[in-house]
């Protein structure tokens, strides 16, 4: 009797098998949105081959920040206080500009008392991907509204929301994020093009995932539930992302297809569904925002994106060395310039 043999394991490019992503078990509600959006993050990880020990994940308060710990249980991790993991991520990643920084947040946690911190991080464009799992209300304390809870939407009470929401996707776009997108948890395939994407961008990118809370709001009368994104959903353009790394072997007739060179090469590619979209021009990216807004749908897809704007680290002229492992010699000023310092200040 011939032995058996046992197939080769599954692993990238960089020799890592897909276990090497994964984090903890979730300790989320089942079927709640934030779990897929764990799912497709390793995925994509995994997929490109990322290191997964030069990656830093940050986090606030919230349901949405507990997602960290379902996923690259070998990376570097942060959860700070309530609305404070951009300026934590953004000090870090000032610190080792090799790093690549992730921070998952919700919409309480980036849209009310992180709001001031979050336009502050779109201002600076550092470099890491931002992500808001975005379910329209407060998940741990009872369900109450967020503020990108949609005028006139309801919670399971009854009770209808009679405040205008705020779009982070706007903010974000007008602000200074140097790629933005929507996507939706139960898209698979466009977010894995989206996070890969993001994956590859030099700078901020902002992505504003609608994610269920099956808990409490999930319900007729919702605008963030499963039903209700399955109903109006309007997707850009049809998303794929081919990374610098392989080979790119396209056969499409002349008009259909744009893509957009991404730093390192590496190139997004969209395919146009009837509308002329065009993802580096701003002010079409914030009328059509506006647009949707009027006629009641949800748009999807990369929203905006500015692939030549310097990020952070590279304004500020930074050593590729993170800073704690820099000499003495090359972090202390000398005694002369400290005199000349004290000198003028008299």
């Amino acid at each position: 009797m011939a032995a058996t043999t046992v197939p080769p394991k599954k692993t990238n490019r960089i020799g890592l098998e897909v276990a090497s992503y994964k984090g903890g078990k979730t300790t989320l509600c089942a079927g709640c949105g934030h779990n897929a959006i764990s799912e497709r993050i390793v995925e994509c990880f995994y997929e490109m081959g990322v290191e997964p020990w030069t990656v830093a994940k940050f986090s606030g308060i919230g349901c949405s920040s507990k997602s960290p710990a379902y996923f690259l249980s070998q990376a570097h991790g942060f959860n700070s206080v309530h609305g404070r993991a951009p300026s934590v991520a953004t000090g870090a990643l000032i610190a080792n500009k090799r790093l690549l920084g992730i921070t998952v947040s919700g919409d309480g946690d980036t849209a009310s008392i992180g709001v001031g911190q979050f336009i502050h991080m779109l201002r600076r464009n550092p470099r890491q991907i931002y992500i808001i799992e975005n379910n329209g209300v407060y998940g741990l304390t009872k369900g109450q509204f967020s503020a990108t809870a949609d005028f006139g939407s309801t919670l399971k009470t009854g009770v209808a929301n009679d405040l205008p929401p705020i779009d982070c996707c706007l903010e974000a776009i007008q602000l200074g994020a140097t790629l933005v997108a929507r996507s939706f948890s139960g898209d698979k395939r466009q977010l894995q093009a989206i996070l890969k994407a993001a994956i590859a961008h030099q700078g901020l990118s902002v992505i504003d995932v609608i994610s269920p809370c099956v808990t409490f709001n999930d319900h007729e009368g919702s605008t963030k539930s499963y039903s209700y994104m399955k109903e109006h959903d309007e997707p850009l353009h049809e998303l794929d992302f081919v990374p610098a790394c392989e080979d790119i072997s396209v056969d499409i007739a002349e008009g259909e297809m744009r893509e957009i060179e991404m730093h390192g090469g590496a190139r997004l590619r969209l395919k146009k569904l009837g509308r002329d979209y065009d993802p580096s021009d701003k002010l079409n990216a914030v009328h059509s925002l506006l647009e949707a807004e009027k006629q009641g749908h949800v748009l999807t897809g990369v929203l905006y994106l500015d692939s030549s704007r310097p990020h952070l680290a590279e304004l500020l002229n930074l050593v590729d060395q993170p800073l704690a492992t820099l000499p003495e010699s090359s972090v202390r000023p000398p005694r002369e310039a400290l005199d000349q310092i004290m000198a003028e200040l008299r």
